[in-house]
């Protein structure tokens, strides 16, 4: 077994699930890094790292430890033994343990919690409920801008007061025939403080004005990526059906369901919109017969029922941490072996049924 160093890991890491796929208000990527050369022999992984999970890293020589929820959220003003967000930090360095936390990246992901959630459900096809974005295109502005002018010293007034613009880019000039008239097609990009000084230019020649386009730039949308998933099964089934695979597929004794106003157990579900975690703002106005997540509110519950469709939950962690053991698998091959890959045992849901 070739080992790997902590900053090889995290780039192979980041491969495999780009971070720029998070949400934004997330807080993902390595956590804690103890002092380089870090070499990991042993990755762990957990879906929340609780103390009880932390010293089971520790017994079993962890290196790296992979959690799905990043347990640094807010920021720390301090590391000290009093709090159990900050004795994880503690215990970790002390050991010499680094902290990874992939979190919405592996939501996002076509080969992540929300697909592997997805497998619940039986033959079904899916398509994210909140597509992902490309991360890198189009490179600059959020707005182009196109119009066509009369070649005339008027033009070359307006380009050169358009380049003394901030936030301007892509700025080129195409001969245009418009109307059988030879013209001169200008097309800039550029982001929204500068368009507001372009359109206030333009908008004092009527003639340039009248054929201005403004195209908003929109990065095009990444196939199978993104927040939660909208799922159409191959043939649909009760709601009794449903529970008893979804209850099977989480390895779970019980979960909690809301019957949609007028639907029965027997009633058939075709469409079943997901969200793997806490799924409100995610599901919130979807049209499908069945949302499934692990929390949402009593109110976001009242909503889904006067619609008439049918609400289960099967608590937080409980809809993400069966993903582990497929993680598992996908990232033996995904770092071709080199380090050794384990899934926490101590690591479970905080709620019990009593």
């Amino acid at each position: 077994r070739s080992l790997m160093n902590l900053r090889e890991l995290v780039s192979a890491l980041n491969d495999f699930a780009s971070l720029s796929l998070a949400e934004s208000w997330d807080n993902v990527g390595l956590l804690v890094e103890p002092s380089p050369p870090h070499t990991v022999n042993t990755l762990f992984l957990t879906n929340d790292l609780t103390e009880e999970v932390m010293e089971e890293a520790v017994e079993k020589k962890a290196d790296l430890i992979l959690s799905y929820h990043p347990p640094i959220f807010t920021p720390l003003k301090r590391v000290t033994w009093k709090t159990w967000k900050e004795r994880l930090v503690v215990r970790a360095l002390e050991h010499r343990i680094g902290i990874y936390s992939p979190h919405t990246a592996y939501d996002a992901i076509p080969h992540g919690v929300n697909n592997w959630l997805t497998k619940g459900l039986g033959a079904c096809t899916s398509i994210p409920l909140h597509p992902s974005t490309a991360p890198s295109y189009p490179a600059e502005g959020t707005h182009r801008v196109e119009f066509c002018a009369d070649n005339t010293e008027h033009l070359d007034t307006v380009l050169s007061k358009i380049k003394d613009i901030q936030e301007i880019s892509c700025l080129t000039t195409l001969p245009a025939r418009v109307e059988g008239e030879d013209q001169t097609r200008v097309s800039l990009n550029c982001s929204q403080k500068a368009l507001l000084e372009v359109v206030a230019l333009l908008s004092q020649n009527s003639l340039l004005y009248h054929k201005t386009e403004i195209l908003l730039l929109q990065k095009p949308l990444l196939p199978h990526t993104g927040m939660g998933r909208l799922c159409t099964l191959s043939e649909p089934v009760s709601l009794s059906d449903i529970t008893e695979r979804i209850k099977s597929h989480l390895k779970l004794p019980h979960i909690r369901l809301a019957m949609g106003m007028g639907k029965t157990l027997d009633s058939p579900v075709k469409k079943a919109a997901l969200c793997a975690g806490s799924g409100s703002s995610v599901l919130k106005g979807m049209e499908a017969d069945l949302y499934l997540t692990g929390e949402m509110s009593h109110h976001d519950v009242l909503d889904a029922v006067a619609n008439g469709i049918s609400v289960i939950l099967c608590e937080h962690s409980n809809t993400e941490r069966g993903f582990l053991s497929e993680l598992r698998d996908m990232l033996a091959v995904h770092l071709r072996n080199k380090v050794n890959i384990i899934v926490s045992e101590k690591d479970r849901d905080p709620l019990q049924v009593a």
